[in-house]
Parts: structure tokens; sequence; C-alpha cells
């Protein structure tokens, strides 16, 4: 048989047969027969063995509770309760109904609270990314934290090379990113949460180690190790104008930035890094020395997307992150 032309299906009804679609009509009408409004008066009901007391448990009159269970009776075509002028008591076919009725408003109120704490930011998953010293330290001392206040917002941490760090929140890999200063589109958010000194980091028997301040022309003809292409472009461009014999270049490239500054523990190089790494570099024995004129500042940022709306738990967190990095302890911030 040809389906008539004239009135085309809805979408959600063009693939299901006539006896299918008339099961769906089925189930949907026995959803919705019956309210929790009513299934909260019959429980209540139950538990009081009395309509004035579960009136009075529900804040409603004896006679709106009366109705409530009169019309579920009528919708279920049986009994709920035998009553009588000094007890009501639920009927057999009230019993066998009872675990259902209870089991539906449990999950209903479970619903309700997982609502509650979405929107109060109280759970949720988040995801921050950050290069590998701050996906390191300072952002799980703020998870850490943060569960004291928020024990059911799950936080993911993803290491990110610093270039990767914008286009990750750009395009949804991560909710949030902190990490040094780099060039954001329409489609981010850059917020400064402290400044960091570019400063020389070296083993304490390094020559450069006897001096308390650096010039960057004292660091010609020493071996530096950078980490990262974003660090090399950062120390190319200090000196970008300076003379072709001026210039400081690094003698190798590593990708990390903890590769770095165990080969200057061991003495086989310097290397140049913001001074907030100091809280590994320390540890290694690395001793910090600022290099001035000019003297470079870092500025480490907290990345958020501007093109959609965060969810309520990464909303919550990025507050409280924000904070905590302002407030980041010195020995590890500065």
């Amino acid at each position: 048989m040809q389906q008539s032309l004239g009135k085309a299906l809805p979408p959600h009804k063009q693939w299901i047969s006539g006896n299918d679609q008339a099961t769906l009509d089925n189930r949907q009408m026995a959803l919705t027969r019956y309210t929790l409004r009513q299934l909260e008066a019959f429980v209540a009901v139950a538990e009081q063995h009395s309509f004035s007391g579960a009136a009075q448990s529900l804040g409603l009159s004896a006679q709106a509770v009366s109705q409530l269970v009169a019309e579920l009776e009528t919708v279920l075509d049986f009994r709920l309760f035998d009553r009588t002028t000094r007890r009501v008591s639920l009927s057999s076919a009230g019993q066998d109904f009872l675990g259902p009725a209870e089991t539906v408003l449990r999950h209903v109120q479970a619903v309700d609270r997982a609502a509650s704490d979405v929107r109060n930011r109280a759970a949720g998953i988040v995801r921050v990314g950050a290069p590998l010293v701050l996906a390191g330290t300072a952002v799980p001392a703020a998870i850490r934290a943060y569960q004291a206040l928020r024990p059911r917002v799950v936080v993911r941490v993803k290491d990110l090379p610093v270039d990767q760090l914008v286009d990750a929140v750009q395009v949804g890999d991560v909710d949030l990113a902190v990490g040094p200063d780099r060039p954001t589109g329409e489609g981010v958010r850059c917020d400064v949460m402290f400044d960091s000194r570019w400063v020389l980091w070296c083993a304490s028997a390094h020559p450069l180690a006897r001096r308390r301040r650096l010039r960057w022309a004292d660091l010609r003809g020493h071996a530096l190790v950078a980490a990262g292409r974003d660090h090399e472009r950062s120390v190319s461009q200090m000196h970008v104008n300076a003379p072709e014999g001026e210039r400081i270049e690094p003698v190798d490239v590593v990708d990390n930035i903890s590769t770095a500054l165990g080969i200057a523990a061991q003495g086989l190089a310097a290397t140049l890094a913001p001074a907030y790494v100091g809280v590994i570099a320390k540890p290694l024995g690395l001793e910090m020395r600022r290099v001035i004129e000019p003297e470079i500042v870092r500025k480490v940022c907290l990345y958020q997307p501007t093109a959609r709306k965060l969810s309520p738990a990464a909303e919550g967190f990025a507050q409280h992150l924000a904070q905590w990095l302002r407030n980041w302890p010195k020995q590890g911030a500065r």
C-alpha cells in the first residue's frame, strides 16, 4: 500500500510501522497516566497509615491527599487502601504496588539531586590542559583543594605542549588550559594569572652560578639547552635585533623541561626557563640566576572558550583555579 503524499509524517515517525507506532503511543500514555504527586501521596499515606498524617508531611490538605489517591486508584483500576473510621491500611494490591512506587520516587529523587549538583557546580567532569610543570604541580594542588569543596567534581589533567594549549581549548579537547602567554583568536579568552621572570638554571658548580645576576652577554660561550620549540623561539626573539655575534642560541633542544633541567643538574649545560619551574628545579640542586638588560617576564594565563558555554562544573573550577594560581606559593610560582 502506498503512503499518501498529501501529508508528510513527522521525522520521528517516518520509519515506524503502524503497529509499532501504536505500541509506542500506548507506552507513552502508560507513563503519563499517573503523576509523581499521586505516587508521593500514596506512599505518604502508606507510611503514615493516615490521610491527615500524610497531608501534614506533604504540606497539603487531607482532602487534597484523598483526591490524589482516588485519582491514582482510578487510573490503576484497583483499590490501594482498606479504609476504616480509625485506620487506613494497604490493600493486598496496594502492598504489591508500594515497592515499585517507592523505587520510582527514589530514582526521581536521585535525578533531582543530580540536577541540583550540576546546577550548583557540585558534580561533573572538567578537563584541564597544561604544560608539564604546571600539569604536575600547580593544577593537581588546585584540584586537591577543590575536592574538599566539591568532592563529586572530577577534574582530568591533560599535559600538553605550550603550542597546543589554545587550540585544545578552541576545539573543545579541554575545557580550560593553563600555561604561558600565547596568541589567541576570537574563540578563546586569556586571563593573566601571574608573572614569572625568565631566568637561568644551572648547577651550583657551573661558572655562571658564581654571579648573582647575569647579563645576556654573559651567556655567550656557555652551552645552553632549550626545552621545546616554544622556549627556543622565546630565546631567539629576545635578541632578534642583536648583532650576529651577540645572539644567544641553544646548542640543543629537548622536548620536555624536565629533560633540560636534568641535563643542567649534571653540569652539561645551563637552561633558560621561567622562574616558576623552580618547583622541580630546586630539588635537583639547580641554582636560579636572574638575567637582566633586559629582564624578560613570562606571563602565565588561564585560557577559557568564548564560543561555547562551560558546564557549571567547569565554571566553578575555573573560578577556583584562577584564585589558586594567583595565590600559588612564591617558592613554586614566582
